[in-house]
């Protein structure tokens, strides 16, 4: 099962947009799915962090994905900076 960390908007738009590309899909096609344009498939692709999250959610599981929020693993201390 593949993972896609997300943690800036930046990557959220990435991420978006390499899923469509790697299900086959165009903006056109997609939007034919979800029954919304071409142009707004774009705008969410673009600027998805002023995208409400039911779109997100929708647009997700329409290329056969889901949305899951989970507790990063704590990040290893740095040598030398332990601190007591």
């Amino acid at each position: 099962m593949l993972n896609y960390p997300i943690d800036t908007p930046q990557q959220l738009r990435t991420i978006l947009r390499s899923l469509r590309q790697a299900s086959g899909l165009t903006q056109v096609q997609l939007g034919q799915k979800l029954g919304v344009t071409q142009k707004r498939i774009a705008r969410i692709e673009a600027v998805p962090q002023v995208t409400a999250f039911d779109q997100i959610a929708r647009m997700v599981t329409a290329l056969g994905y889901r949305v899951v929020i989970e507790k990063p693993a704590p990040k290893a201390a740095e040598p030398g900076t332990d601190t007591w």
